[in-house]
């Protein structure tokens, strides 16, 4: 995986030039997460999270570094108690003067106001779960919630979470309301049912509060752990705040995805659609392993819908019989020695038939014209035919000779 830096502005404040695409962004307001901006055009964000335990301090140290150097660009913690959020101050400043400053969120549930507060000193992000941040104790024998009921709880809440609201307004920091299907406030369950409408209204509700006190520095997130139920909550979250003239960024995930190709597959097909349409400014693959395994899936998704360049693109037929050469051995030959660069497209192709036409986008190109030779391209232009065996030796020449090359740590 290359190693990214983090996206930055320039001094007139516009982004950096991201990758060309055909897909059209919902356009949403800038929000900056310490050195990086979320939305607002800005390229989507790569984040994921540490497992470690935030007391452990060396130890998250470490764990943020190495995330970090994998090109994630913004790394979260969870902050249980106070002891932990004042842990964080630690780890913020030795990360500061042992490697980087890096973009910093806390992770903060159950009543958690004191520890926010504690912890927005140290950060630069807070996420919130609406269903969690005012512990509403449920009653087994309920049957309705009076709209007395529901709108008591709601001025506990709007009390509970101004003080943060505040605070974060006044350092510039940003939060995060992160709704989770599985985690919807009794009353909101109650009103709304366990459905993506009362996920919609669950962030509606901490949104006013956060505008009613000048606070728009807000990231949405509306996570679920099925597919169809994460894209309904995000497609009508971003219905519903265009009507309402809100522009949010919206932090895209399918939680608890699993491991393996399965946990992969799935976080791809409710973030890329998301993506595909749109929609979305940063996003985290929650996997079930080591959080470093999440920044190539992101990266990977990124890369094919377009929306980021971090590694190069290959363009590869599937095989047939008319294939002149071991196609499979071929590409892992041409990956195993170009991977390291960034930003180009390399075309291996197996016969006539499908190389120059379906090759035409790549920028360099390795087809086999006819028995026992290579045929290297730039572009659409043939530039020389080699002997197979020279194949791959002549193509790292062609991409050296072109000033595009460069060597391999």
């Amino acid at each position: 995986m290359q190693t990214l830096s983090n996206p930055t502005i320039d001094s007139s404040g516009d982004p950096p030039a991201s990758v060309s695409s055909s897909i059209v962004r919902r356009q949403t307001r800038p929000v900056p997460v310490g050195s990086v901006i979320i939305g607002g055009g800005h390229p989507v964000v790569v984040q994921s999270m540490i497992n470690e335990d935030t007391l452990d301090i060396p130890g998250s140290v470490a764990a943020i570094r190495r995330l970090h150097e994998l090109g994630c660009e913004i790394v979260r913690v969870t902050v249980p108690s106070m002891a932990h959020a004042k842990a964080l101050a630690r780890i913020k400043e030795i990360l500061a003067t042992t490697y980087q400053a890096v973009p910093l969120v806390a992770d903060v549930h159950h009543n958690g106001m004191k520890i926010a507060l504690e912890v927005a000193k140290h950060v630069d992000k807070v996420r919130i779960n609406p269903g969690l941040y005012v512990f509403e104790k449920a009653k087994d024998d309920r049957s309705e919630f009076s709209q007395a009921e529901f709108d008591d709880i709601g001025q506990k809440i709007r009390e509970t979470l101004e003080p943060l609201v505040i605070s974060l307004r006044d350092q510039g920091k940003a939060m995060r309301i992160g709704v989770n299907h599985g985690s919807l406030a009794e009353r909101m369950l109650f009103t709304y049912g366990d459905t993506p409408e009362g996920m919609v209204e669950s962030a509606l509700e901490f949104i006013r509060i956060c505008q009613s006190l000048d606070f728009n520095n807000l990231v949405i997130s509306m996570k679920a752990s099925r597919v169809p139920v994460m894209l309904a909550a995000y497609r009508l979250m971003a219905r519903r705040m265009d009507e309402l003239g809100m522009d949010y960024p919206l932090h895209l995930g399918v939680t608890e995805a699993g491991d393996g190709e399965y946990g992969r597959i799935k976080s791809t097909a409710g973030i890329a659609t998301l993506l595909a349409d749109g929609i979305g400014d940063t996003l985290r693959v929650s996997l079930t392993e080591a959080p470093e395994k999440e920044i190539p899936v992101c990266y990977s998704i990124l890369q094919a819908l377009g929306l980021r360049k971090t590694m190069v693109e290959y363009v590869a037929c599937p095989s047939c019989g008319r294939t002149l050469f071991n196609l499979e051995e071929v590409l892992h030959q041409v990956r195993s020695a170009t991977s390291h660069l960034t930003g180009l497209d390399i075309a291996v192709m197996g016969c006539i038939v499908n190389g120059p036409g379906e090759m035409a986008d790549a920028d360099y190109g390795y087809v086999g014209k006819q028995p026992g030779f290579i045929s290297l391209y730039r572009g659409k232009e043939e530039v020389k035919k080699v002997p197979e065996a020279q194949g791959v030796e002549e193509l790292i020449n062609l991409i050296k000779a072109d000033g595009m090359w460069v060597d391999p740590e």
